[in-house]
């Protein structure tokens, strides 16, 4: 083999002296004289220099790995440090940053698994929302992957690429008021104790309140609430928890009770949502189902408004998911903690349009990956 040519190669590399650099790259061409050497010429690599179809060095590029994902520094900003444009820093980003959230180890063994949707955005011309699953570890507050869309489908897909060791090591399922979740778990996680998050037990009760009031209200005087109507001026005291009512609170939120709630529809929706939230007091699994199935029970009583009916349909449906909390003690916190942070990312980038970006860059930050291995790890390039 000898030399055909070399031609020089521009290569993005870090930062000299607070200005952008460049190094020049004299890349040799080699040819093959064999008559049967079925390539003929190439090209010689060097990847400690650069990877393969990247414009950036080595070492730059595994340092923007890190100040994008680890850092939550926007592409456009570091892209501005090194002088080059947006595309070049985020196509070396998703090549070294592949193999940190590919990697085996880094979800480990999980005991409890939490499931929570969130928006991934708005695309199209009318501006359709796009959402994503976020799957997350609640013992250790660790994402483990987002995947597209919010149906039991996509959740059970993820679930099915997973080893059956892996999946029997889990014992508690947790997941909002959901069907898709709970028709997930019932699928892939069939001996799994299935948590309803109590924040969203709560929540609902909450919406149940204040769907009541907005219905007197409109009963009573024929509009929406406005400035001075006692109901509307009740809406935020109504939905605060009663021990934190002081004394004056409390005399103000009867005294407006009374004063727009003529049947007291109000005044029991918000004594049941108040109930609701005793099912978390008590600390006996056994007291706490049965806590639950009265409750459930009682809250369908013909005296209660139609809104509170079917808060009592819906705790009786999910009875054994909401008194097992008492059991394992596990919430979807987390997963909203997962949540906030995916949210970072995407303020910071202005939001995204390609899932895969939007993947790679949340997991490198809130799916803590180890970055000691950023070093070793062998790009990804297309």
């Amino acid at each position: 083999m000898w030399v055909k040519d070399q031609r020089p190669i521009e290569l993005v590399d870090l930062p000299a002296f607070g200005r952008p650099a460049r190094l020049v790259w004299h890349k040799r061409r080699w040819v093959c004289p064999a008559a049967s050497c079925p390539v003929g010429s190439f090209t010689e690599t060097a990847t400690h220099i650069a990877a393969a179809r990247l414009v950036m060095t080595d070492r730059a590029g595994r340092w923007v790995t890190e100040q994008v994902g680890r850092h939550k520094r926007s592409v456009n900003e570091v892209a501005v440090e090194l002088g080059c444009d947006w595309h070049t820093i985020n196509d070396t980003v998703i090549a070294y940053g592949t193999p940190l959230v590919e990697d085996p180890d880094r979800i480990g063994d999980v005991d409890a698994l939490g499931l929570d949707e969130t928006l991934f955005a708005r695309l199209g011309r009318w501006r359709h929302q796009h959402w994503s699953t976020s799957i997350v570890d609640v013992r250790r507050g660790q994402l483990l992957d987002v995947i597209p869309g919010r149906s039991a489908a996509g959740a059970c897909e993820w679930l099915a690429g997973r080893d059956q060791r892996w999946l029997d090591a889990i014992r508690f399922a947790v997941l909002d008021l959901s069907g898709p979740w709970r028709l997930a778990f019932d699928t892939m996680l069939p001996d799994a104790t299935q948590v309803a998050d109590p924040f969203h037990v709560c929540k609902l009760a909450n919406q149940r309140l204040d769907e009541v009031r907005r219905r007197v209200q409109n009963e009573t005087l024929g509009h929406r609430g406005r400035k001075h109507d006692p109901l509307y001026r009740s809406r935020r005291l109504l939905t605060r928890a009663d021990e934190r009512l002081d004394d004056r609170g409390r005399e103000k939120l009867v005294g407006l009770l009374q004063a727009g709630d003529p049947k007291g529809e109000v005044r029991m929706a918000w004594h049941a949502k108040e109930v609701v939230r005793q099912i978390y007091d008590h600390t006996d699994p056994d007291v706490g189902l049965e806590f639950v199935i009265r409750l459930g029970a009682d809250l369908q009583d013909d005296s209660c408004p139609p809104e509170v009916r079917q808060l009592g349909r819906t705790i009786t449906r999910w009875r054994h998911q909401i008194a097992a909390w008492h059991r394992a003690h596990v919430s979807n916190g987390p997963t909203e903690a997962a949540n906030n942070l995916i949210k970072v990312v995407k303020r910071i980038a202005f939001g995204f349009t390609s899932f895969r970006n939007y993947r790679i860059r949340t997991l490198l930050y809130a799916g803590r990956p180890n970055w000691d291995l950023l070093p070793t790890v062998t790009p990804t390039t297309p």
